[in-house]
């Protein structure tokens, strides 16, 4: 049987053309006049929960 993916997993996290797993930072929705666009770029997943989150979007 397949397994689906965790869909809201799926919908924060960003897969990269090689591979890399990213995130967006906390903080990114409201009130972005007087925030950079630096901290609304997206980040890398910890090395910690890397293993967890392919588990969640369906990659490993």
């Amino acid at each position: 049987m397949k397994l689906k993916s965790h869909k809201t997993a799926v919908k924060r996290f960003k897969i990269t053309g090689s591979g890399k797993i990213l995130r967006v930072a906390a903080a990114g929705n409201h009130l972005l006049t007087n925030k950079t666009d630096r901290k609304n770029n997206y980040l890398p997943v910890a090395k910690n929960d890397l293993q967890r989150v392919k588990k969640l979007i369906g990659r490993g």
